[in-house]
């Protein structure tokens, strides 16, 4: 029988992304055969071992995980549960009994790709900070870019301390009689609404921010709030990709 990190097989089993079954063993929400575990890097044997989380015995019964793209509207929130009652993508995404769980996060005012599932272990590999993921993004900015600040863009911009990563640009219009510029930006770094902070750092105003891809699996051919199951060979494809 095999040994498996605690947090991992929380995650294995639907709970939540691994990071935040992390989180919830630290909290105290977590038992091993009846005792309390306070901290990580506890090893667990599914076949033997009793884990519980808030108090329900979890079991692995899965053999088969749920992957779905979702083209995300603004307005919704990247969570499973929001403390302000705003819409989540979840009340896109109604799937009985699964415990589905956003992979990544998009903000409430940038619509499209966003994938959900119910597999911790894809979670992980896909959302950790080593793995590089190409991110493609349609940007509508005020004003008329120059060559200067795409050039900025491109080789890495400070955004609060912390400089990134070289990037892909690309113009798709600059309309100079509505003073705006179309980008296509392409990242594989996730910081915490990396695009807009770019952007701000030379000086543009983002007018509307959407993902057209997570690597190359595209929204393209899905309405706004619309969702499809992701095919076998896309999944396995982003895998190789981490």
């Amino acid at each position: 029988m095999e040994e498996i990190r605690l947090q991992k097989y929380l995650a294995n089993c639907g709970v939540a992304s691994r990071r935040k079954c992390e989180e919830y063993i630290l909290q105290g929400k977590v038992k091993v055969n009846g005792k309390q575990i306070l901290k990580l890097g506890t090893k667990v044997i599914p076949e033997k071992d009793e884990i519980e989380y808030n108090g329900n015995k979890i079991i692995n019964q899965k053999k088969e995980y749920t992957y779905i793209l979702l083209n995300k509207p603004i307005d919704y929130v990247t969570t499973v549960k929001d403390q302000f009652n705003r819409k989540t993508v979840l009340d896109l995404v109604k799937i009985k009994n699964k415990r589905l769980v956003p992979v990544g996060r998009l903000d409430m005012y940038t619509s499209g790709a966003i994938i959900l599932t119910d597999d911790g272990d894809f979670v992980y590999k896909v959302t950790h900070p080593k793995h590089e993921i190409n991110k493609t993004y349609n940007v509508t900015l005020v004003g008329n870019i120059t060559k200067e600040e795409i050039e900025k863009l491109e080789n890495g911009i400070d955004i609060g301390g912390v400089t990134t990563n070289k990037a892909n640009v690309k113009i798709l219009k600059i309309d100079e009689d509505k003073n705006i510029s179309r980008l296509q930006i392409t990242i594989h770094e996730g910081k915490n609404r990396q695009i807009r902070k770019m952007c701000e750092a030379i000086n543009k105003k983002v007018l509307s921010l959407h993902r057209s891809k997570i690597g190359d699996i595209t929204v393209k051919d899905l309405e706004l709030g619309n969702w499809r199951y992701l095919k076998k060979n896309e999944i396995e494809k982003l895998l190789k990709e981490v």
